[in-house]
């Protein structure tokens, strides 16, 4: 059975306290980010289904907002998620020759991970970094100006650290 741990539902319960009562669903984003990280990385449908159920809303609202957010993963991902921006900026310095090496360094399409499992490809908008542009979310930091280069020891310090 899916259910947060103690700590997580704690937490959750703070969440909740901070939205007037019956605003349940304010708290949507912030436990969804607790449930992805807590069951594996990515959102499924019984995931999302018990989040719904903890806030008292219907699962539809949940699917709603996973599905719309590309901070969500709707299917399991890569120990290490290249989230390549694609807007005009990142687009003009190159952004598209950026994903098209990627993905043939790794053999795989947008939206798809690695045979081993370590790596997942995401094009996403933008990620308000335009001056350095062409760049890319890697875990919680920006990969910027980014080259063939660039791209090609980033793999290799991601590979070295899954070591």
């Amino acid at each position: 059975m899916i259910s947060f741990n103690e700590n997580s539902l704690k937490k959750v319960a703070e969440i909740i306290s901070r939205y007037p009562e019956g605003k349940h669903k304010s708290a949507l984003l912030p436990v969804l980010h607790m449930a992805q990280e807590e069951f594996g990385g990515w959102l499924d449908v019984p995931v999302m289904d018990y989040v719904a159920s903890v806030l008292h809303i219907e699962p539809i609202e949940v699917y709603e907002v996973a599905s719309f957010y590309s901070m969500y993963n709707l299917q399991p991902v890569g120990k290490y998620m290249f989230e390549v921006c694609q807007t005009g900026p990142c687009m003009l310095n190159g952004s598209d020759d950026i994903i098209a090496y990627i993905k043939e360094k790794l053999n795989i399409g947008v939206g798809e991970t690695t045979a081993d499992g370590m790596f997942t490809l995401k094009t996403v908008e933008c990620l308000g970094a335009c001056g350095y542009a062409p760049m890319m979310q890697l875990g919680k930091n920006y990969r910027e100006h980014l080259t063939k280069e660039k791209v090609d020891a980033i793999i290799e310090e991601c590979r070295t650290k899954a070591n």
